[in-house]
């Protein structure tokens, strides 16, 4: 194998990642989501995570386009372009494992009612998918740049995108999980006296909702860029 075609054989290992990670997501989607009150708590759950990550995307986006012009103006286009790409992989690595965690932990949930192993193998084919993803998606993002410009200077930018992304979606993520944990403890374990993670308490699906988006999306993001920036 000669140097010239590791970028081709890079881009071919991310798709079969890719791949992997789709047939794992449909076998953990296949999985019962368990009664109906287990599904209208996950539902809520998902729909909050998903609208938090929307807004927090949405947010960014004049960020990303802001830095993409000085990059062009004060670099060049090929470097503001792998800024782009870095930057909107990343977000589709949190997309991914939002989508996929939020849909396992019903599923999950319901498993560990036959037995652990089967929770166990639920909770770990959704947690693959994440990993294939953030392994395959950078694969494929850096060697398809490379294969592109053939500068290896130019997509260092690949890194700095995924880099901002996973900033905010840490830092937001963090922030958020924080206040809605603290806010839940406070309704309802000091001002109505209900306990710990108990559904009744509206303040515990933000709770929950926050460790989706700190524990799944933002470390997801933090991953895809150590990542891209260690394949770089």
């Amino acid at each position: 194998m000669d140097f010239a075609s590791m970028p081709i054989w890079a881009v071919l290992a991310g798709l079969v990642g890719l791949a992997f990670a789709f047939y794992f997501a449909s076998s953990v989607l296949k999985e019962s989501p368990g009664n109906a009150r287990m599904q209208e708590i996950s539902l809520a759950i998902q729909e909050g995570a998903m609208a938090f990550l929307n807004r927090q995307y949405k947010t960014l986006i004049p960020f990303v386009i802001i830095i993409f012009i000085i990059l062009t103006f004060l670099k060049s286009w090929q470097t503001a372009v792998s800024f782009l790409v870095g930057a909107l992989l990343s977000a589709v690595a949190g997309y991914v494992g939002m989508g996929i965690t939020t849909r396992a932990n019903a599923r999950t949930t319901e498993a560990a009612r036959t037995s652990l192993n089967k929770a166990l193998g639920v909770s770990f084919r959704a947690g693959a998918v994440m990993g294939l993803s953030v392994n395959g998606l950078g694969l494929i993002g850096v060697a398809a740049l490379f294969l592109w410009f053939q500068d290896a200077e130019t997509i260092n930018s690949f890194a700095f995108g995924a880099s901002a992304i996973a900033l905010f979606a840490r830092v937001g993520g963090g922030i958020y999980t924080k206040a809605a944990d603290v806010g839940a403890d406070l309704v309802g374990k000091v001002e109505a006296g209900i306990p710990e993670d108990d559904p009744r308490n509206p303040a515990v699906i933000a709770d929950n909702v926050g460790d989706n988006v700190g524990d799944t999306a933002g470390m997801g993001a933090d991953l895809f860029e150590s990542y891209a920036a260690t394949t770089i």
